[in-house]
């Protein structure tokens, strides 16, 4: 792949703007990363390796019949022309068989931008050995995924996008026995020694109290203590069409009722998507760029929402930039005034919850979500860990979790980077506090 994936990128939309027939517009996106991976168990290095890939999504238009595709280039140009030509050409073939597109919407308004990450990051081989030694003695089991990812937009009207971040995602597990485990993960644009130092010690002091006898709880309703990483699952439920625009006018949201004002959460929760401070780029695939940032909810109530330009055609709103789902990709929820350090006292007796998973709703539109503690989850008294909890089921609505019940949200925020690694690495980030709730229904 060439050094210079920027300049490749321009020499693409160039040659696509001699190539096209008259009456002809293109959108052309490319997706691209070189991205350290290494696979960690027991304590060691299972499977290091590099992944280098690069994809163009060609999209053509003519009139309002339109057609795209994805190829994977090489980032040479002489070797990718033939492959360029050849899908330029399928698609004028595939677009003279098609019916017309009442909802066409492409970007006409030129906004080009540039990002470019100037961030530098330690090697795989260093980040990996500084795991392994905080570590040492340890089962140690996770996976580090890091490196450069790029994003480019252009179209026959003149638009270049360009985005460039080097980021990177730790995720281990510290595990004990049986289900029990601590998981831990660190993320974003630069390493600091002090906080994974700090994140690596917190994890080890929490893998000694799981060798205290754990306590099984009856079902009833807890005070709890929700990490920002169990938090990352919740807020992630309501990425599932929560903020979308399409699924709010439609009533499909589970925040339908927030946005009416039949519900309320509590004054503190504000969320925005944040783009200016996330990994994901400021522009979507058909090259509407994104404001730095969309209030969704301020002082506990909806604001705004995410709208992509096919639904804000169909629904008369104004689109926002947003993608084909209209799910936040850089989710940021206002912080608090508790201290992280005094969030246990807060708690004073009750849950604190590490992880949660398998989320799903159970009644979307009381926006009602059930799942199950995971990993280091504990019963506290008089602000101190006192035993491992066995795992437990909740069932609890977001209104009740955020609104009436919520006692505060930390002062502190983590960036959480998503882990997922289906095809290419996934852009999409979180930026959130911890919560303590004083009545949280648990099941099972």
């Amino acid at each position: 792949m060439s050094a210079n994936l920027e300049t490749y990128f321009n020499d693409v939309a160039a040659l696509l703007d001699r190539s096209l027939a008259a009456g002809e517009i293109y959108t052309c996106g490319l997706d691209a990363e070189t991205s350290d991976f290494v696979r960690l168990n027991r304590g060691k290095v299972r499977q290091p390796g590099t992944v280098t890939q690069c994809y163009l999504r060609l999209h053509l238009i003519n009139g309002r019949r339109h057609a795209e595709q994805c190829l994977t280039v090489s980032g040479d140009l002489a070797q990718d022309r033939p492959a360029i030509a050849a899908a330029l050409a399928l698609l004028r073939t595939t677009i003279a068989t098609l019916s017309e597109d009442p909802h066409l919407s492409f970007a006409t308004d030129v906004n080009p931008s540039r990002v470019v990450s100037t961030a530098t990051l330690p090697t795989a081989e260093e980040i990996v050995e500084t795991a392994l030694a905080g570590a040492d003695g340890l089962d140690l089991v996770g996976i580090y995924a890091g490196g450069p990812v790029y994003r480019g937009f252009a179209n026959s009207l003149g638009q270049r996008n360009w985005h460039e971040v080097r980021s990177f995602n730790l995720q281990w597990s510290l595990y004990h026995r049986t289900d029990k485990a601590v998981k831990t993960a660190y993320g974003g644009f630069s390493w600091e020694p002090e906080l994974f130092a700090a994140k690596m010690t917190a994890a080890r002091e929490r893998l000694a109290l799981l060798a205290r006898p754990s306590r099984s709880l009856k079902p009833g309703r807890y005070r709890a203590y929700l990490t920002p990483t169990a938090m990352e699952e919740i807020a992630g439920m309501l990425c599932w069409g929560g903020f979308s625009g399409r699924a709010l006018e439609t009533r499909q949201s589970c925040l339908f009722r927030l946005k009416d004002g039949a519900a309320a959460l509590d004054p503190s929760v504000a969320f925005v998507e944040n783009t200016a401070d996330g990994v994901a780029p400021g522009f979507q695939d058909e090259g509407f760029t994104r404001p730095d940032a969309v209030p969704l909810v301020r002082a506990g109530q909806m604001v705004g929402s995410l709208v992509n330009p096919r639904t804000a055609r169909e629904f008369a709103l104004v689109q926002n930039g947003a993608n084909a789902g209209e799910a936040p990709e850089s989710l940021d929820m206002a912080p608090g005034n508790l201290p992280t350090a005094d969030a246990l006292s807060a708690l004073d007796q009750g849950l604190y919850i590490g992880n949660l998973w398998y989320l799903n709703f159970s009644d979307r539109p009381a926006c009602r979500l059930t799942g199950m503690t995971r990993f280091a989850s504990f019963w506290v008294e008089e602000g101190k860990i006192v035993a491992p909890v066995d795992v437990m089921r909740f069932d609890d609505s977001v209104f009740r979790l955020l609104g009436e019940q919520l006692v505060g949200l930390t002062a502190e925020r983590e960036l959480l980077v998503n882990g997922d690694t289906y095809r290419e690495r996934n852009v999409s980030s979180m930026r959130l506090p911890g919560a303590v709730v004083r009545d949280m229904a648990f099941t099972l």
